[in-house]
């Protein structure tokens, strides 16, 4: 993770030398400021690109001003003109953008028989095509290439989702394609190291419970049917990056840094859930199917098979939830603050503020002595960690003066 510091204290302190300070703050602005032009440059090209495909509404029309931009941007950079790379790019993409997308809208529209088959491999071989365009480490263009991959693997990755939605297929099928695309994303954000994409590979990986029959317009984004195995699903995953994060080179670690934020706000989510309703172990996978996979002439018969099912089906409350959501945030909490990973801490102590929030207005709203004694056991709590970071500073400190 980054480290964070106050520059003008480290001056004070004769740390670092106030050359050092400006050089630092300097980079800062530069980074900003990169980061505010990259989201308006994103946004105008995505808006132009739908704006065009929708105006035009016709596969010739944009196919032939897709290639005008397209062409006209790779002149640009082919020039290799600084001053003008930027709008070489925005032309590029605009141009290809039209040619995927539109392609892409007119194949599901009108040959949604043959969309499928033809949108997976198209967009597999484009996005192969720019990885080898990439590894050729060319600076110009880059941008474009790596753009243009995304797109090939968004095509690619609606393809194959567009094959299973028609071919009505649920079970492991379901599971695998979900964590093929996990993978897919998260190489893909690695490759061209964009840690925004890679973050987004946490989408199809917090689904890859759920097996029920692949839904193409809609999907629980951040939420499986299962709270508790979706919960040991993210925290092995945190685990495992935190392990690539310690012992990867910088790049990576990076990139898995940012996935393990990402895996442990989904397992958070998962637990406020799991808190408000509680959690019937394993309902969906291998008890009843959900509700929405049974046909209205027999939801009578789904309402018996479930309750039969919950009759034997291990069972967590969600007041047995709400304590141990408490007891692990608080846990988390202490060593994320101690090991100074202060993207997981920074989500733990948001979501300790939600389950208070929440448990205050859910479940205690109306029971003063529930935060009588949560108050009361807070305090001693609070001198424990307080303690441990103690030991375990004194003991850093001791191993660093006795190698």
């Amino acid at each position: 993770m980054i480290v964070l510091a106050d520059t003008d204290s480290l001056v004070a302190d004769a740390i670092i030398p106030q050359a050092a300070q400006a050089e630092i703050e300097l980079r800062s602005r530069k980074l900003m400021v990169a980061m505010a032009i990259n989201a308006i440059l994103c946004f105008g090209i995505l808006s132009a690109t739908g704006g065009f495909i929708f105006w035009l509404a016709s596969a010739l029309s944009v196919a032939i001003v897709g290639l005008l931009f397209l062409g006209t941007g790779v002149l640009i950079l082919r020039a290799d003109h600084s001053d003008f790379t930027f709008f070489g790019n925005a032309s590029a993409l605009i141009g290809a953008g039209m040619l995927i997308g539109g392609a892409g809208i007119e194949l599901i529209d009108k040959y949604s028989d043959i969309a499928g088959w033809v949108m997976a491999p198209a967009g597999a071989l484009v996005a192969t095509l720019c990885v080898f365009a990439l590894n050729k480490q060319e600076k110009t263009g880059r941008f474009v290439a790596g753009s243009i991959l995304l797109m090939g693997l968004a095509l690619h990755l609606i393809g194959l989702g567009f094959l299973l939605n028609q071919a009505a297929i649920d079970g492991a099928l379901i599971s695998i394609f979900y964590l093929y695309a996990t993978l897919a994303i998260a190489g893909a954000g690695w490759f061209i190291d964009v840690r925004l994409i890679t973050a987004l590979a946490i989408v199809p990986f917090a689904q890859a419970l759920d097996t029920s029959t692949f839904y193409f317009h809609a999907a629980y984004v951040f939420y499986s049917p299962e709270s508790t195995l979706s919960i040991l699903q993210m925290l092995l995953f945190v685990f495992v990056l935190l392990f690539v994060a310690r012992t990867q080179s910088n790049q990576l670690s990076r990139h898995a840094m940012t996935l393990a934020v990402m895996a442990f706000i989904v397992a958070n989510l998962c637990a406020l859930v799991g808190s408000l309703w509680g959690d019937y172990l394993g309902e969906t996978l291998w008890g009843t199917s959900r509700y929405e996979d049974w046909d209205s002439s027999t939801y009578s018969s789904w309402y018996d098979a479930r309750d039969a099912f919950r009759e034997t089906a291990m069972f967590i409350s969600a007041n047995m939830y709400s304590v141990l959501w408490a007891i692990g945030l608080a846990g988390a909490i202490s060593w994320f603050a101690h090991s100074n990973q202060r993207g997981l801490f920074n989500t733990a102590v948001t979501f300790a503020c939600i389950h208070a929030y929440t448990q205050a207005l859910e479940s205690f709203h109306d029971e003063p002595l529930a935060y009588v004694i949560g108050g009361l056991a807070a305090i001693p709590l609070a001198w424990g960690l307080w303690r441990l970071d103690s030991w375990l500073t004194a003991r850093q400190l001791t191993q660093a003066d006795h190698p």
